[in-house]
């Protein structure tokens, strides 16, 4: 049986994971806005890096203390609003990624 203890820290691994992909997502859009000099794609691969550090920054350490406190207190460990963010934040940045390749494809 594994520890009650690494339920936080898996968590938080995960949403670290989540932030780190769209921070990669975001770095490839960049790659692909110096490839091609465009610079609208500089700002979507800007916001999307923005979004990936929210999720990293802000959201996953939040996520980590809640998780922390619910578990000590027994508490059920859903958290919509957080999980809606993060959603929102992968979505966007899938789209940014998509516009991207679009807009070199078209180049």
């Amino acid at each position: 049986m594994t520890p009650v203890e690494t339920q936080p820290e898996r968590t938080a691994l995960a949403w670290q994971r989540t932030g780190l992909g769209v921070l990669a997502v975001a770095g490839l859009i960049a790659h692909s806005a110096a490839e091609h000099a465009d610079t609208v794609l500089l700002v979507v691969a800007g916001a999307a890096g923005l979004l990936g550090l929210g999720v990293l920054g802000g959201l996953a350490p939040v996520r980590y203390r809640q998780v922390r406190r619910r578990r000590s207190a027994d508490e059920p460990m859903t958290a919509p609003g957080l999980l809606t963010a993060a959603t929102a934040a992968v979505g966007l940045t899938a789209a940014a990624a998509a516009a991207a390749v679009v807009v070199v494809t078209l180049h």
